[in-house]
């Protein structure tokens, strides 16, 4: 759908993607966590954190290496979106840390590079109260009634999730205060009022949990990975035989609810990345609700790092392709921040071409 070889013409054909990011690089893209897509365990094991999962991820890019060691002295990028705003810091962190084993006992560590974060929910605390701002601000299609209720709620939710959640993770508040404020300060957007989530611009149309609002390609994607002959060509294991490819799994989603995974702190690796050289970039459309640019802004800017101060020093630029303006960007000691306009939640989806030249941009160390 994004950013991939191929793109569908229908659920039967595809054709090629000219923005693929396999342009400019050798891109694997990995099922995780195990439970979603085709991925399984071969007992029924699951995970239900980022930090469970990480120890996976970090395990098969190990075998990935030693097995195809021909890439082993290319640099490797993490990439991903929304939730890998959480487990791409993580990951990244474990595969860190994994390396120092390695050359322990004399194993080719992993050349780790970067993190590419696209529309990432990173800071559960500050994002969730992002909304205001973006809806009765910057682009006000709250409603007056709307926004005033937003704006005398978020005290009270910032008292209690900062006591249950972050001064004393106290499980059971925790649940609730984030339960009850993530419904009145974020989902009502799409749960009440039908907007799109992952694009303000429009309405959702469908059921989100089937289409994700995007009903002119999501059944076809999930069709075309159903058929018989696409599962063929994918070696997809026979224990599916059976059973439907679904965007979106509810039992691995489950699980990770149960242990409150999205209400943990994640930034504290980003900033434990950037002091040891592997660079992080944070980009998101300015059209995103779910992970709107001024809750991802706002993080950047608060993370405790030894470039924090020189980091927040530096003035949003625009950035261009084919001179025009694509977005805006703040960048210091291998840290950016950028936005690309016109696009959504998907940026590359909404808005391919630019968001090739950031990433192509980014991986050759140019500036942005």
């Amino acid at each position: 759908m994004e950013l991939g070889p191929c793109s569908l013409k229908d659920e039967n054909t595809t054709v090629i993607n000219p923005h693929s990011w396999n342009s400019n690089a050798n891109i694997f893209f990995i099922e995780q966590p195990v439970g979603v897509g085709f991925s399984y365990a071969e007992y029924g094991e699951y995970v239900g954190t980022t930090e469970e999962a990480a120890r996976d991820i970090s395990n098969f890019v190990a075998i990935f290496f030693e097995h195809f060691n021909q890439f082993q002295d290319r640099g490797f990028h993490l990439a991903g979106e929304s939730y890998s705003g959480r487990y791409l810091p993580i990951y990244a962190a474990e595969i860190y840390d994994q390396n120092t084993r390695f050359l322990e006992v004399g194993l080719t560590p992993i050349n780790l590079q970067s993190v590419m974060i696209g529309n990432g929910l990173t800071d559960f605390f500050t994002q969730i109260y992002s909304g205001y701002d973006f809806g009765c601000s910057v682009y006000p299609f709250l409603s007056i009634d709307q926004c005033v209720k937003l704006k005398q709620l978020i005290p009270r939710c910032k008292r209690w999730t900062q006591s249950s959640c972050i001064d004393t993770f106290d499980m059971v508040d925790c649940r609730f205060s984030s339960t009850y404020c993530n419904e009145e300060l974020w989902a009502f957007v799409y749960d009440d009022l039908g907007w799109n989530p992952y694009d303000i611009r429009r309405k959702c149309e469908g059921d989100i949990e089937e289409t994700l609002c995007y009903p002119e390609v999501s059944p076809k994607l999930t069709a075309y990975l159903n058929h018989p002959s696409t599962r063929q060509k994918l070696g997809v294991d026979p224990r599916f035989i059976g059973k439907n490819y679904t965007t979106c799994s509810a039992d691995v989603g489950s699980q990770f609810v149960l242990t409150l995974d999205y209400a943990r702190p994640t930034y504290h690796y980003v900033g434990a990345l950037l002091e040891r050289g592997v660079r992080v970039l944070t980009y998101v459309g300015n059209y995103d609700w779910l992970c709107n640019w001024v809750g991802v802004e706002a993080w950047t800017l608060a993370l405790e790092w030894s470039g924090k101060d020189a980091f927040g020093r530096e003035e949003l630029r625009e950035w261009e392709v084919d001179g025009k303006i694509a977005g805006f960007v703040r960048s210091f000691g291998g840290f950016t921040f950028a936005t690309i306009d016109g696009a959504g939640h998907m940026a590359p989806y909404d808005k391919p071409k630019e968001s090739l030249a950031l990433v192509q941009r980014w991986l050759a160390k140019e500036e942005i």
